[in-house]
């Protein structure tokens, strides 16, 4: 398997920090750690689904998900300031 195929990857809702990693690469700085922790659980509902091989369902997402998610993003953020 080439490197380039794990971008290709399905995502899940159980893949916190991959959904954070590219939550991060999506908004980048626009989102401080702040601004992520304020954003409201159904925005970031519709984020996640338009990730490129976003392969969860609308149906399987909880808040204990969204939390963790926003605390990888959070992180990921931290990493790159």
């Amino acid at each position: 398997m080439a490197f380039e195929e794990i971008d290709n990857f399905p995502i899940n809702w159980s893949d916190h920090e991959d959904i954070g990693m590219k939550l991060y690469e999506k908004f980048g700085d626009d989102f401080n750690e702040g601004k992520i922790y304020r954003s409201r659980f159904t925005e970031l509902i519709e984020w996640v689904l338009e990730i490129p091989n976003f392969k969860g369902k609308r149906e399987d997402c909880n808040e204990a998900h969204l939390e963790q998610i926003q605390a990888k993003w959070v992180y990921e953020w931290r990493d790159n300031q």
